[in-house]
């Protein structure tokens, strides 16, 4: 074997294994009521910046849709997560509240915490491992 080839399966071989050990969290969001606007994900890996949409580590969003949506956020580190999603109906580009708190759009948390005040991010973590995806099923609050 050349050089050539040798440094070329090194560097497939490289790729190789970080695809194989990136993980990836599927997020399946149930219960969105009606087709308006769209269903907005946000995946955070602080605690710090929970909740703080411009500031999450990866955002989707797709056009909404009656009943179930899955967005899927690959080539994760092994870590600490937590999901808030919504349902942007009125496609302003964030989530509205009554007074600045309570919210007046379709919304829900990892682990499908009850809340009061302000979600925090401990009880919406979940642990995701190398391997298999790992899946959070979110259900919207209206």
């Amino acid at each position: 074997m050349n050089v050539r080839s040798g440094v070329g399966l090194l560097l497939a071989a490289v790729v190789w294994n970080t695809a194989a050990s990136a993980a990836e969290v599927q997020v399946v969001v149930d219960g969105v009521k009606h087709d308006k606007g769209a269903v907005k994900v946000a995946l955070y890996v602080d605690p710090a910046t929970f909740r703080k949409e411009d500031k999450a580590l990866a955002r989707q969003s797709q056009p909404a849709h009656v009943g179930q949506q899955v967005f899927t956020f690959s080539g994760l580190a092994a870590g600490r997560y937590a999901v808030v999603v919504y349902h942007d109906e009125n496609g302003n580009g964030e989530m509205d509240r009554f007074l600045g708190m309570i919210p007046t759009e379709g919304y829900g948390l990892s682990n499908n915490p009850e809340v009061s005040g302000p979600p925090k991010f401990e009880p919406s973590a979940f642990d995701v491992s190398e391997g298999a995806p790992t899946k959070t099923v979110v259900e919207l609050r209206y």
